[in-house]
């Protein structure tokens, strides 16, 4: 048991706090690398059949203790004009799948005939995910023609991108036909959330440093070397993601909980510490390295170049107290949080509380397994429940919701639709398009207002008969009664206004995933770099435990 207590949904769930979270231990990404490393997975390249034009294929597997997965990748030599991150593209300079098992030349065949074609083609229960990637291809061409002449590429243009592929999607949970979640989950290899995804990603990278060595050598193999190790290291898969993504967290509210309580319980266990002079010296070190992989983070988006300077401020700022902070005082962590709450911004106190979580890898072990969750049980709704409670809940839990006045232009100027070409969530503006029959149930604080002021006009004595009358309301009431249950499984800020920022959403998410330097190109997609300066499979027996995530340039 903690004794302080968590940080309240008030302050936590606001879209600003969530776009300003950071990766730490509780991260996807890290721990299926610790699962694999604990239970020494092995690794293997049974194909590599790849030629001078790049087209070809290779399957990379993965074995742990009682399966096997591999990685089917397809390249394809793709003109620079067909290249393209956007949802609509149909060619890619690589394609993925992640097959459950070790697959045949049968399986390779059936695959090449659907693999590359993404939503056009279809796969089956014997495929996890689906997966395509582009070259950075002026850096891609730079690389090939360094090491093919015989030297290392610059380095501080490498570590300036961070990647040389980046994914413009990793489908997953039974797409085109792919396995569903429900039939994997009872595997302990993915008890923590999107570990098909994160292994299928992790395999792509191994794929992507051996092909552009690869390449190298065919263009010329009298005089090409490999890369460095410290720059294939420090190289990871960018990722382009875009408003597909930011619905996510609305529609998977337990979900959404799970994973923001198992932080906050872990930050609360950090700050209820009697003594920290034993894990300071850690906590100082990554500190160090949190300062040197903040250095490589840029953008130029001027939302985020504002939030970067900020950051920098913060963390001159933390640097200066540490210099003269004492760890052998009584609950050193919880004093160094609560200066941080009046002393730094958001992003600095969110990169202090994944800091502060670093020298307790034992003690919070558990709780990965703790955020995965089972959202079915939430569509039933509790008629016998006293229209009074109801009303009760909805003031306790949307107070900032009823505060809004609703009728305001500004308030509701933004609508979530989907298109129809993509299927994929949209983002229109109210008063210039003519898309309410469109309209997606995407702003929970607008529709628990509209039912509150229903309940207050009610007769009813119960949720069953005040429903009778009013149905439009049954979602606005499953999302009250979940919320009693369920205290961080709502956004409490509104989803639809002019100044909302669908990044914050896209950024709370992929915080989770593991995802570092966010790079926003809108306020609606964004640019990421996964498993940058994780050690490739063959490095992972034998890698710090768990000790890459605040990388740094070589």
């Amino acid at each position: 048991m903690t004794e302080i207590a968590l940080r309240p949904p008030e302050q936590v769930m606001t879209l600003s706090r969530l776009g300003s979270l950071h990766q730490c231990r509780l991260s996807f990404m890290r721990q299926l690398l610790r699962r694999m490393q604990r239970e020494n997975w092995a690794f293997t390249r049974p194909h590599f059949d790849i030629n001078a034009r790049g087209e070809g294929f290779a399957v990379y597997t993965a074995t742990g203790p009682e399966r096997s997965y591999s990685l089917v990748a397809f390249a394809h030599d793709l003109p620079d004009e067909a290249r393209s991150d956007r949802v609509i593209a149909t060619a890619w300079d690589a394609t993925f799948t992640l097959f459950d098992g070790i697959p045949d030349m049968r399986d390779i065949a059936r695959l090449r005939a659907n693999v590359p074609l993404q939503e056009a083609g279809r796969v089956s229960e014997t495929e996890l995910s689906l997966s395509r990637a582009n070259r950075s291809s002026r850096l891609w061409n730079t690389v090939v023609d360094a090491l093919a002449s015989g030297h290392q590429p610059d380095a501080r243009e490498l570590t300036q991108t961070g990647y040389l592929m980046r994914t413009t999607a990793v489908y997953g949970s039974g797409k085109f036909g792919a396995a569903d979640r429900a039939s994997l989950e009872k595997r302990p290899e993915f008890a923590a959330p999107f570990q098909v995804e994160m292994l299928s990603v992790f395999l792509t990278r191994s794929f992507v440093a051996d092909l552009v060595e690869h390449m190298a050598c065919l263009k010329a193999p009298d005089t090409a070397v490999p890369l460095a190790a410290g720059l294939r290291r420090n190289l990871g898969i960018g990722n382009s993601t875009g408003l597909g993504m930011a619905p996510f967290l609305l529609n998977h509210p337990r979900l959404l909980n799970n994973w923001i309580i198992a932080r906050e319980y872990a930050l609360a266990q950090v700050r209820s510490l009697e003594d920290a002079s034993e894990e300071a010296a850690g906590f100082l070190t990554t500190f160090t390295k949190a300062l040197k992989s903040n250095a490589l983070w840029q953008s130029d988006h001027p939302l985020q170049k504002a939030k970067l300077a900020q950051l920098a401020n913060d963390m001159a700022a933390l640097q200066a107290k540490l210099e003269t902070f004492d760890f052998t005082q009584s609950k050193a962590w919880n004093a160094l949080y609560l200066w941080a709450e009046s002393a730094l911004s958001e992003e600095g106190q969110e990169l202090l509380v994944s800091l502060m979580l670093e020298p307790y890898g034992e003690m919070l072990s558990g709780l990965g397994a703790c955020m995965q969750a089972d959202e079915s049980t939430l569509f039933t709704i509790d008629g016998q429940m006293p229209l009074g409670t109801l009303k009760a809940l909805t003031e306790a839990n949307y107070a900032w919701a009823l505060a809004t006045d609703w009728s305001a232009a500004d308030a509701t100027a933004r609508i979530w639709y989907v298109s129809e070409e993509k299927l994929e969530p949209r983002l229109g503006e109210r008063q210039e398009e003519p898309l309410d029959a469109y309209e997606q149930p995407l702003a929970p604080g607008r529709d628990a207002a509209a039912l509150y002021a229903d309940i207050k006009a009610s007769a009813a004595v119960t949720t069953a008969a005040f429903l009778t009358k009013h149905p439009q309301h049954r979602h606005s009431v499953r999302r009250v009664q979940m919320l009693a249950q369920f205290p961080y499984s709502e956004i409490r800020d509104n989803t639809i206004r002019a100044s909302m920022l669908p990044v914050d959403m896209l950024r709370a998410k992929l915080s989770f995933f593991g995802a570092t330097h966010f790079d926003p190109r809108s306020d609606r997609w964004v640019r990421i770099n996964m498993f940058r300066g994780a050690p490739y499979p063959q490095e992972l027996a034998s890698a710090p435990y768990d000790d890459w995530a605040y990388g740094s340039a070589p």
